[in-house]
């Protein structure tokens, strides 16, 4: 059995590492389904933050993703979200190379349509990159994206909780002014995230600060009303970027170049695989097979061990005893059960299996009072600003 956090999601298998945690597969054993699962990686204050806001946003829209619940147990803490199947837009790159422009500008209409609704609620996304544009796996279909990874996003009227330089988001999608004091959350900079993504998807070249958009988008033969507006979103001034997201796909409308349906896509070879690996030993589509001897949770570093091989000692022990596994423990057989002469042997009824010892009830009163006193001091540093 895998390890179970909080009674309810049981971890099968690592999908993705972070510098805030570990996404697992998970089984949810109430809803009875697979979840991706964000372990925290530490509870310092920053990562609790991060937490608090993002498990916070509740947006339902088909192009946002937002987390399904929480879990606490003891000193972790742990996110779900819906499993996305196709990796993010940056593997898209790793695995094509350049999109044709068809590809991007439609992406991107998704992306605006999601900052659209994220603005409308109040907030500012403010680490919008390919990274954390994830696609189901639709093959050579429609695309279809969801912006995820909240960890980072503000209210635009949230006051600041410092008044220093830092840089909020990723180095060479951050806008500029993200990177001055004094800079308040404004929907604009995630505009400027947008169209560096677009960018990047439309030369496979990662943007950094140096990054000349006019040259990147006259070498990579960009459509010239896509590359007008893709320079607008990139402005370094954020009044001369688009006044909002609906301003900016309807600009990206007018190109034309928005595909609608499949067939609007052309034949250009790109497919959206499936990059989830397959499903350990002993897991199904519907969950937790039955228990027995191939059923093998990961270990500590996330691998699956490999099976026995049949023949091996391991596998079969051989007539000297059989071993047969009780939970953790095991019993042996005699090798026969017939006396002299063949008369059957007495034999000791086989002792009992022992039981397995009951798992103490999920602790969350750690997770939630570590939780519950990251927000006081937030709210007392907000009140002494």
């Amino acid at each position: 059995m895998g390890e179970t956090l909080a009674g309810r999601y049981e971890l099968v298998d690592p999908l993705g590492e972070g510098g805030a945690g570990v996404v697992w597969r998970a089984w949810d054993h109430r809803t009875r389904r697979y979840v991706a699962a964000k372990v925290m990686r530490q509870s310092d204050a920053g990562s609790l933050l991060r937490f608090v806001r993002e498990q916070a946003v509740r947006i339902e829209h088909p192009h946002v993703l937002t987390p399904l619940g929480w879990a606490g147990e003891d000193d972790r803490v742990l996110l779900t979200m819906p499993i996305v199947s196709g990796g993010s837009a940056a593997t898209l790159v790793g695995d094509h190379g350049a999109l044709p422009p068809v590809w991007v500008a439609t992406l991107l209409d998704q992306l605006l349509a999601a900052l659209e609704v994220i603005h409308a609620a109040g907030l500012v996304h403010r680490d919008v990159k390919p990274a954390n544009l994830l696609l189901d796996a639709t093959g050579g279909g429609l695309p279809r994206v969801r912006l995820a990874d909240f960890g980072v996003a503000a209210a635009v009227d949230q006051p600041r909780l410092t008044h220093v330089a830092h840089a909020v988001g990723t180095l060479g999608y951050a806008a500029p002014e993200a990177l001055t004091a004094g800079w308040d959350p404004d929907p604009r900079a995630d505009l400027y995230g947008a169209g560096l993504t677009a960018v990047e998807l439309l030369t496979a070249r990662r943007p950094s600060d140096a990054t000349d958009v006019a040259a990147e988008l006259v070498r990579a033969e960009v459509p010239v009303d896509l590359a007008r507006l893709l320079l607008d979103l990139t402005a370094a001034d954020p009044k001369d970027r688009p006044d909002s997201a609906a301003a900016a796909r309807a600009a990206l409308a007018s190109t034309g170049l928005v595909a609608r349906a499949d067939d609007d896509l052309g034949a250009h070879g790109v497919e959206v695989f499936d990059q989830l690996p397959p499903l350990p030993r002993g897991w199904g589509s519907g969950g937790p097979e039955p228990a027995g001897p191939h059923r093998t949770a990961p270990d500590a570093t996330g691998q699956v061990p490999d099976a026995p091989a049949a023949g091996s000692p391991e596998a079969d022990p051989g007539t000297d005893a059989t071993r047969t596994e009780i939970g953790p423990a095991t019993r042996e057989e005699p090798r026969s059960t017939r006396g002299a002469g063949g008369a059957p042997a007495a034999v000791d009824p086989p002792a009992a299996p022992p039981r397995r010892p009951a798992r103490p009830m999920p602790r969350l009163g750690l997770a939630l009072v570590t939780l519950g006193t990251l927000m006081v001091v937030v709210a007392a540093v907000l009140l002494t600003r």
